[in-house]
């Protein structure tokens, strides 16, 4: 690391501008990482997306591990302040079931699947299993999956189908199971194969 890079010395991410900049980057590597997955969040590519200098990658990032994390976790969390945004829309008392199962799978699988995104799906679990492959990403995954749980749980219990913990994950077990077999399958729609199993549970 370059001394100062991140205490003030040297245009460090601590100035306005560069928390700018390095914000920029990090919103450029997860639009790539949304689009291509990892593959897709190379220095070049983000430091091209961001319209900023290549050198600009290794200056706010000690290395592409460090890159790449910033990016799940942008992504990560944009998705989850969608996810937040519609438990606050939702109305306290019993949702009806068809309501809460779409409501669910926007959380498991994007809310893009909604018009039949196929790629979306598969960028989503292409980057969930992707992830698996890279130890450094795993106290964040955790971390995430550990709040992904929360806002499903509080989406459940304020539609007035609590559930505990142990039966929460087998509710998203299913689905995962459901979609991945759909995606085997060359299925063009596995938002339908998630909703098919969920609609039977609920």
């Amino acid at each position: 690391m370059i001394a100062g890079r991140r205490s003030g010395t040297l245009g460090p991410v601590g100035t306005a501008k560069g928390e700018r900049r390095r914000a920029e980057l990090v919103t450029a590597a997860a639009a790539l990482l949304r689009s291509g997955g990892f593959d897709a969040v190379r220095h070049r590519a983000v430091a091209e997306h961001a319209g900023l200098p290549l050198s600009s990658t290794t200056y706010y990032f000690d290395s592409l591990d460090e890159l790449v994390t910033a990016a799940t976790e942008r992504t990560s969390r944009d998705e989850l302040a969608g996810g937040r945004a519609q438990l606050a829309a939702l109305a306290p008392g019993v949702t009806d079931t068809p309501a809460l199962v779409e409501l669910v799978i926007d959380q498991l699988l994007g809310a893009e699947s909604r018009d039949g995104g196929l790629d979306a799906v598969l960028l989503r679990y292409e980057r969930l299993v992707g992830a698996g492959r890279r130890p450094y990403l795993a106290p964040l995954m955790r971390e995430l999956r550990g709040e992904l749980d929360a806002l499903l749980g509080e989406i459940l219990t304020r539609s007035g189908r609590p559930v505990g913990p142990t039966r929460l994950r087998d509710l998203v077990s299913l689905v995962d199971g459901a979609v991945i077999s759909a995606l085997i399958e060359a299925d063009p729609d596995p938002r339908a194969a998630a909703r098919e199993v969920l609609l039977r549970v609920l």
